[in-house]
């Protein structure tokens, strides 16, 4: 008789204990909600959650998959920023709304949803979607351009509030005609905004300290 034949081993990484990486995942929220992304660190995360730092980077692998997976994001932007910035800054403005779009009207758009409403009720909620914009998607864009830091995050808060006003308008409160416009007319029509928010001349006393 031949022997059994040996189970075939699973490759890549184990799923590990649902309890743990929710532990984690709690503790991770808690973390980006008060300190934000950047204040949160993997060491305090893991202290809170009772496990080693190393097991966060073995179920997670770094900060910012952590981070994506706490807030349940739509989309990760690292997977789509390179496309978005190979077309230079020329185009940016229209291209960041493409991108905007995209994401929205495909698979993720349930879940981008969820975020979006909870953070219009939920304080811890909201200041997650703030982290999301900003440390994952506005400072890689308009990191790009040169700017101090100062200049660099008051045009990415303006680009955030047009942004956001895309998403509530035409996915939550449903207004048309934006609602059923196109992702070419969009980007036509609200494009040329976010590229003056991004290089053009903005008027940006009071919001950047020195500005004459």
């Amino acid at each position: 008789m031949s022997q059994p034949a040996r189970r075939a081993r699973p490759t890549g990484r184990r799923p590990g204990n649902p309890d743990t990486r929710e532990a984690v995942l709690a503790a991770a929220r808690t973390a980006f909600a008060e300190k934000g992304f950047d204040g949160a660190s993997i060491r305090v995360i893991a202290t809170a959650a009772g496990v080693d730092p190393a097991l966060v980077h073995h179920y997670f692998g770094s900060k910012d998959k952590l981070f994506l997976a706490a807030i349940e994001a739509p989309a990760d932007p690292a997977d789509l920023l390179p496309e978005l910035l190979a077309g230079g800054t020329a185009d940016l403005g229209a291209n960041v709304v493409r991108l905007l779009l995209r994401v929205w009207d495909g698979p993720a758009r349930a879940a981008g949803l969820a975020l979006v409403r909870s953070a219009v009720s939920n304080e811890w909620a909201a200041r997650l979607l703030r982290e999301f914009l900003v440390s994952q998607v506005l400072r890689r864009v308009v990191g790009t351009l040169g700017l101090s830091p100062a200049e660099a995050q008051a045009r990415g808060s303006l680009v955030a509030s047009q942004l956001i006003g895309v998403v509530m308008g035409r996915y939550v409160l449903q207004v048309e005609p934006l609602a059923s416009a196109s992702a070419d007319e969009l980007a036509a029509a609200v494009g040329p905004t976010v590229q003056r928010y991004l290089t053009g001349d903005v008027d940006l006393r009071g919001m950047v300290p020195g500005t004459p």
